[in-house]
């Protein structure tokens, strides 16, 4: 039955979006607040929305992480600022402890900017952050 299936609750797992080098590109980081390692770490992220009225999708990225230790981060990708109309959309995969988790992260239209920054643990720098 549905009601007998276990769906565990993540918790203790963040993508944080930070300012990079260049003006016009971000970097997407995932941080492991865990005291335990992740494996078999997939990501999928996406764009989504409306730009003057038309919709819009971006092409579905993904990435594969055979291991991102405990207490510890991860370079996701570098996502352009014209994207921030969009909503931006990761979505994780991982398994500790022969458990498979995943949650989905949604930075909505306009939740990327420097109003909503916060410093970023591991990484000690100001970006906007889900947990």
């Amino acid at each position: 039955m549905k009601k007998d299936i276990l769906i565990p609750k993540v918790e203790d797992l963040a993508i944080a979006i930070i300012p990079g080098a260049e003006d016009d590109l971000w970097d997407v980081y995932l941080l492991n607040l865990k005291p335990s390692p992740l494996s078999t770490v997939l990501i999928n992220s996406t764009g989504y929305g409306e730009i003057e009225g038309e919709k819009v999708k971006t092409t579905t990225l993904r990435h594969f992480f055979d291991e991102i230790p405990p207490l510890s981060y991860t370079l996701i990708e570098p996502i352009q600022d014209k994207l921030f109309s969009l909503a931006n959309e990761y979505w994780v995969s991982f398994v500790i402890d022969d458990l498979m988790y995943d949650k989905k992260y949604v930075f909505v239209h306009g939740s990327i900017s420097k109003d909503h920054f916060t410093t970023v643990p591991f990484l000690e720098k100001k970006g906007v952050m889900i947990r």
